[in-house]
């Protein structure tokens, strides 16, 4: 083989090398360009995931907290749409409910510590009617409070006329603050105030002698063996407890819902 023929095999040589490089070239950046995105398709389908998934997990996360919330909520929802006037009387029921035992526990404090005001020398005074003596030793009574003993038979704070003036006082400030919640929160009553007002104090006249009158067959007995403190929450719950029944259906009467009715005058100037 002479040296032309060699010259030529060496050229073919590298010009297929070069070619195979050239090639190997190519396919790298063919790669390096396909690569992105094929980590952009992988990380869209991450985020469509991740998007798909996100509600489930906040919705996951948030029942341990507001599941029982949530499920009362669309209960009561359910339940006002199906029976609108039932829930109202429900939802009226509780705040008086709360309003009423917010007062309670007003009277009893002033029940339990107001008497140590007027001393023993009114406590031993009794101011009581009608007092017709029970044959269990005790005089009932629609107006005050006979005076209290204990076992040893000695005079305590906890009945007589210091008693009878602090339940009075209690009674009447209880009501000052029930009258005004009851009627612009519980029953949204805009009628007549006057007339209200009027109600209002008849009916608390009247279940304040029927409580009274309830209370003057036991109280004497429970002031003998049990403590000051004890008795006062039995009073003031049996108080509470009757005036409770009693008055919410009243209160139905006395705070009409809605605007007061106006007069013919009125009715004129209106239409004018």
């Amino acid at each position: 083989m002479n040296e032309e023929q060699k010259e030529g095999i060496n050229t073919e040589t590298e010009a297929a090398g070069v070619q195979r490089l050239r090639e190997t070239e190519n396919t790298d950046r063919q790669v390096m360009s396909e690569t992105p995105a094929t980590e952009t398709a992988v990380s869209a389908d991450s985020e469509t995931a991740a998007e798909a998934v996100s509600p489930d997990s906040a919705a996951v996360a948030e029942t341990p907290k507001n599941g029982l919330i949530a499920k009362f909520k669309a209960w009561w929802k359910r339940f006002s749409e199906k029976h609108p006037k039932g829930s109202k009387l429900i939802w009226q029921f509780i705040k008086f409910f709360v309003f009423s035992n917010g007062v309670t526990i007003f009277q009893y404090l002033v029940y339990t510590f107001l008497p140590y005001a007027f001393g023993l020398e009114m406590a031993k005074i009794e101011w009581i009617w009608p007092g017709i003596e029970l044959p269990w030793g005790v005089k009932w009574t629609i107006i005050g409070f006979a005076p209290a003993y204990n076992a040893a038979g000695e005079v305590i704070i906890g009945g007589g006329l210091g008693y009878t003036i602090s339940f009075w006082i209690g009674s009447f400030l209880a009501q000052c603050i029930n009258f005004p919640l009851q009627r612009n929160i519980t029953y949204k009553s805009k009628g007549n105030i006057p007339f209200q007002i009027m109600w209002y104090f008849i009916a608390w006249i009247l279940i304040t002698f029927a409580t009274t009158a309830l209370n003057s067959l036991w109280l004497p007995l429970a002031a003998e063996h049990l403590p000051t403190a004890l008795y006062q929450v039995i009073n003031t719950v049996v108080v509470g407890g009757i005036s409770m029944i009693i008055f919410f259906p009243i209160f139905k009467i006395v705070f009409p819902e809605g605007e007061a009715k106006k007069g013919k005058a009125d009715q004129k100037d209106s239409e004018k």
